[in-house]
């Protein structure tokens, strides 16, 4: 009985430790190694700008190098699966965007699901759009845009910086919300759209505020409204699209952070917390308000609920306009 007890004893031994070596990463102190962020637009870039201020902060506070890295192409989407496949561990993440949420219903033979292979950490920051016309437009405010417009269907044109970017589907969007029709005129970059704007070859454009902020202000084009929640610092005298008559045309562009799905809860309660931490200092706030960037910091459940409702907005904008991508 005596060596049969033993036995058992060292069995159950046996099965301890062969279980500890099955233990999840998360039971590892997080983080051990460098953690990485793939951003997928070209380095300069609003996004890149983000990370690359946020990075040496999050390297200071989780005592582990932050690496940024380039994946441009294919609208985030390049990125966006590297991180999806990579291992759930919270090394590898992403700087997810506005184009993610659009992308699948755009593409619909992505090899990976943008809801269901990556999970949120925290929303970061958001990145105010404005609408701008050539400065003879006869229109000099919304309200009156919406009125000739209305008039005259398919007379105004706006251009973007190709079919089915975000600058194309604020277009679409402002079209079914203010039951008008602008036309299209896709280009292959925001800076060719701005230049005929300014030529006057087009009459509007839906733009990232920071790039046109300059000829905003030399009078070379003329501000309608803001795509935001507020008005911006920069252009305090230009209203929102709330103020100007329009409801519900408020999504900025908005910039967060993603890690593959399956990731370990307590890894991503530590990304967000530390993350909580950068975005509240008043120092980062600035660098990133220089950037026309506002912090917009989340709970992982609350940045959940914005990738949902983000979703089905630009889906319905999408599938109402009937928008495809060869």
């Amino acid at each position: 009985m005596r060596r049969s007890f033993l036995a058992s004893l060292a069995s159950l031994a046996t099965a301890f430790a062969l279980a500890g070596t099955c233990l999840p990463a998360a039971s590892a102190a997080f983080p051990e190694k460098p953690i990485r962020i793939l951003v997928g637009f070209p380095a300069g870039s609003t996004g890149d700008l983000i990370v690359r201020i946020l990075g040496p902060r999050m390297t200071q506070g989780l005592g582990q190098p932050v690496i940024v890295e380039n994946r441009p192409g294919a609208g985030s989407s390049i990125a966006a699966e590297a991180v999806a496949h990579a291992a759930p561990d919270g090394y590898t993440l992403l700087l997810s965007t506005t184009a993610n949420v659009i992308n699948p219903s755009l593409y619909p033979n992505l090899r990976f699901s943008f809801v269901k292979d990556l999970t949120p950490v925290t929303l970061l920051a958001e990145a105010p759009a404005v609408l701008i016309a050539r400065t003879d437009l006869p229109a000099g405010t919304v309200k009156a845009l919406i009125a000739a417009a209305s008039e005259a269907p398919g007379r105004f044109s706006y251009g973007s910086s190709g079919n089915g970017t975000f600058t194309h589907l604020y277009g679409e969007s402002f079209n079914q919300s203010a039951q008008v029709r602008l036309t299209h005129v896709p280009y292959k970059g925001g800076a060719q759209a701005l230049t005929d704007v300014m030529a006057g070859r087009v009459d509007l454009a839906f733009t990232p505020a920071a790039p046109v902020l300059a000829q905003i202000n030399a009078g070379r084009v003329k501000a309608l409204a803001v795509i935001g929640r507020q008005r911006m610092a920069t252009l305090p005298q230009v209203p929102t699209f709330a103020e100007a008559g329009i409801a519900n045309f408020d999504s900025a562009l908005w910039f967060g952070l993603h890690a593959p799905a399956g990731t370990p809860a307590a890894v991503i309660e530590r990304l967000a917390s530390e993350l909580q931490k950068v975005l509240a200092d008043p120092e980062v706030r600035r660098q990133l308000g220089d950037q026309t960037v506002d912090v917009v910091a989340s709970t992982p459940a609350q940045f959940a609920g914005t990738i949902a409702s983000e979703s089905a907005k630009w889906s319905k904008v999408i599938g109402t306009a009937g928008i495809k991508i060869d």
